[in-house]
């Protein structure tokens, strides 16, 4: 029986390895620039957005804002998950959901990210920055978030891979 508390669960065969675990702690920090990003626009700093824009399209100030902050909130803690396969102590689920959440979860943020591209490029979402400077620091701080689905894979591998060797995937 698989008991779920810290003190008893089982220890995968190895722990997760170096690469695993930087690219866990990667994915996280990838996530940060576009957050700050979002909470600063959030919080009245020009980001290259005109105050009408703010108003009309995000709703800022106003019920924007909680929208704003409550997607990078949801964003970063989403960005924390890939934590849990790489963590060998505590494991709030079995490594049968585990596995198969994670495999999920990347597929998603394959999918996501290429959709992000394809909004990115559209001309309506390029119409609403004031400047090339905006559009060039918006690029740059949402950029990391790219990096995200090739991480994400490559951590859910190596989890996999560990975890199918002792039979619990």
């Amino acid at each position: 029986m698989y008991d779920m508390t810290t003190a008893t669960a089982p220890l995968p065969s190895a722990p997760a390895p170096v690469w695993a675990r930087r690219a866990a702690h990667a994915i996280a920090l990838c996530a940060v620039p576009s957050g700050l990003w979002r909470i600063a626009m959030a919080s009245g700093v020009y980001v290259g957005y005109s105050d009408q824009v703010l108003r009309d399209v995000f709703d800022i100030p106003g019920w924007g804002i909680a929208y704003v902050v409550g997607l990078s909130v949801l964003t970063e803690l989403a960005a924390l998950f890939p934590l849990l396969l790489v963590n060998d102590r505590w494991r709030p689920l079995h490594p049968r959901v585990l596995g198969p959440l994670a495999w999920t979860a990347s597929g998603v943020l394959v999918l996501v990210a290429l959709w992000q591209l394809v909004v990115a490029f559209t001309v309506e979402s390029q119409t609403y920055m004031s400047s090339g400077t905006a559009q060039t620091v918006w690029g740059f701080v949402f950029a990391p978030l790219f990096a995200i689905p090739a991480l994400m894979i490559a951590v859910t591998w190596s989890y996999a891979k560990r975890h199918r060797a002792r039979g619990q995937v």
